[in-house]
């Protein structure tokens, strides 16, 4: 279908659900695709490197200036992901090193505030966005409102990411960047990022898990690394990306909308639990490892429990599925198996960029005593960029993590995210790969607790630009 649009005759808008990985390097990628690109925010359809991030809250109160100072920010210190991509091209040869990532989302509250009306800011097509996340805890068993910390209580009109590789240029770019907030506006409060890495090398979280290795990917360069016999983690841009309708021109012009949730793990509680189930199990020896495996879905290296009864074994495994396993080797509850089931459901997941957060004083690597963990101020910077938040994200907590008849039923709630009230007894696997469970048992404590967040819209920096 032809599409005229200011004064061009015809143009062919970018195709977001074409199966093919974007080649965006090809010398014969399209005037309209190029455009996408030259418009979209970085860390969308591939993630930045934010080993140190700053997540800045803002509320605005002057249209004006709010309008001004988001413009600047887009006009001066923002890159395309084009861009970006090219800047990962020059760092692969051993030419240059990448310059810093700062990102904008803006809230249902927020473009109110720049001046969109109501009836405008119904364009946005997901009814998740247009409530806000306050008014759809009880849908995804969140607590209420009222008991998140205070700053996530507030009405946050944007949210303004700074990540790098260093500390040095983010601890620049966010002094420019409050230098030019106007007197008008007000900084509610600020999160800080930090990645943790393991022995290997590849990024964990606080309960010492690898993390972020399933992820869907768009770009050809990017899949054409993966190894494919069993899973494809090419995906199409239409799990990602939507027109941004209120752009220059939404058909070249894309955004995505993005998840924010603040989510405080007690690592404490949670190594206990290890501790508890495998005695439970009479777990021996280095066995011992598979009951975390049993709550996480992967041993602590990334090793995959549907693969292996024990980790090790190289490079952390993507490719592979769940098919042929009736929860003998990994539970139908395992995070990994609730969050990604891999033979149902690819509509569904989320392009993940979240960051790890709080100071700790032990190694979440070693095998101190659970004695020795932190309780409390640890926890992930949850964010996800989402084509749909009805279908993705909410899906995924309401439907698989939170829902206790997951794929079988009385399999549990999601024993590391799930919510709500666990009062289905569950059994678990005493060996690896071998039909008889346990004896049920009741489910897990919950370890990780909801502080707050909010629904935001990255806009195109066509949009930003022309504010």
């Amino acid at each position: 279908m032809s599409i005229g649009k200011r004064g061009r005759d015809t143009a062919m808008p970018v195709d977001l659900n074409n199966a093919q990985p974007l080649a965006w390097d090809s010398a014969t990628l399209d005037a309209d695709t190029k455009a996408m690109l030259d418009e979209l925010q970085p860390n969308i359809l591939r993630a930045h490197v934010r080993e140190h991030l700053s997540v800045l809250f803002v509320r605005f109160n002057d249209v004006t200036e709010g309008r001004a100072f988001l413009r600047s920010i887009a006009t001066t210190k923002m890159k395309s992901a084009r861009e970006h991509l090219r800047e990962i091209r020059e760092f692969a040869a051993g030419r240059r090193r990448g310059t810093p990532y700062v990102g904008i989302g803006i809230s249902k509250a927020g473009y109110r505030d720049l001046g969109h009306s109501v009836e405008d800011v119904r364009r946005f097509g997901d009814p998740v966005f247009r409530d806000g996340m306050k008014r759809r805890t009880s849908l995804v068993n969140d607590p209420p409102a009222a008991e998140w910390e205070r700053l996530y209580q507030r009405e946050i009109h944007a949210v303004i990411l700074i990540g790098d590789a260093g500390a040095e240029p983010v601890e620049r770019l966010r002094a420019e960047i409050l230098a030019e907030l106007p007197d008008s506006a007000r900084l509610l409060g600020e999160e800080r990022g930090q990645g943790m890495r393991n022995p290997a090398g590849d990024g964990i979280e606080h309960f010492g898990y690898v993390d972020g290795r399933s992820q869907p990917l768009f770009l050809k360069d990017e899949v054409d690394k993966e190894p494919k016999q069993h899973w494809d983690p090419a995906f199409p841009l239409a799990n990602v990306l939507v027109p941004d309708p209120f752009a220059p021109d939404p058909v070249r012009h894309f955004g995505s909308y993005l998840v924010f949730r603040k989510l405080e793990q007690n690592v404490r509680a949670f190594k206990e639990i290890e501790r508890d189930l495998a005695d439970r199990l009479a777990l021996q020896g280095t066995d011992r490892e598979r009951a975390g495996a049993l709550l996480v879905g992967r041993f602590r290296d990334g090793t995959p429990l549907t693969l292996k009864p024990k980790p090790g074994g190289g490079p952390v495994a993507n490719d592979f599925t769940f098919d042929g396993d009736d929860g003998s080797r990994c539970p139908f509850s395992g995070h990994v198996r609730k969050t990604n089931p891999r033979s149902f459901g690819r509509d569904v997941l989320m392009a993940r960029r979240g960051q790890t957060y709080g100071e700790r004083a032990d190694d979440p690597w070693d095998d101190s005593p659970p004695e020795h963990r932190p309780s409390a101020g640890v926890g992930l910077l949850f964010m996800a960029f989402n084509a749909s938040l009805v279908r993705q994200f909410e899906f995924t907590q309401r439907s698989w993590a939170n829902a206790p008849d997951f794929e079988a039923g009385g399999t549990g709630h999601d024993p590391v995210i799930g919510q709500g009230r666990r009062a289905v007894r569950v059994a678990f696997p005493e060996v690896w790969g071998r039909p008889e469970p346990s004896e049920p048992q009741a489910q897990v404590d919950r370890t990780v607790t909801m502080m707050g967040g909010e629904y935001f819209f990255a806009p195109s920096l066509a949009y930003l630009r022309h504010l």
